[in-house]
């Protein structure tokens, strides 16, 4: 992974020992805890390249942060909202279900539709 956030340039090319392991700085590991807790809060790449953006420029505006913030929060609500729909329809086509040895299976009816 790290190659790859240095590839989308979230962490800066570092200098190899001559044996060809990286060395990584105590700013490289503090980025890299930062892009691992954004990933955590489910932050895309592209967001977490905006975060990094803001967060190493000092003279950012903390709106744009909170805009970036807020833009997931509302995006993770809307699906948190749909994941728990499909949850109540699938408890109500379980219930629906005799799960017996009769062909009949509404699960599969509505799977059909």
């Amino acid at each position: 992974m790290v190659r790859h956030y240095e590839g989308l340039g979230l962490l800066p090319r570092v200098a190899r020992t001559d044996s060809g392991y990286r060395q990584y700085g105590e700013a490289d590991v503090h980025t890299l805890r930062f892009i691992k807790r954004a990933r955590d809060l489910g932050f895309s790449m592209e967001e977490i390249g905006e975060l990094v953006g803001l967060w190493q420029n000092r003279r950012r505006a903390s709106a744009n942060v909170r805009r970036i913030a807020q833009k997931h929060a509302e995006e993770l609500a809307q699906r948190i909202a749909h994941m728990q729909e499909m949850q109540r329809t699938l408890q109500h086509l379980i219930h629906c279900c005799h799960g017996d040895e009769r062909p009949e299976c509404p699960i599969l009816d509505e799977l059909a539709r």
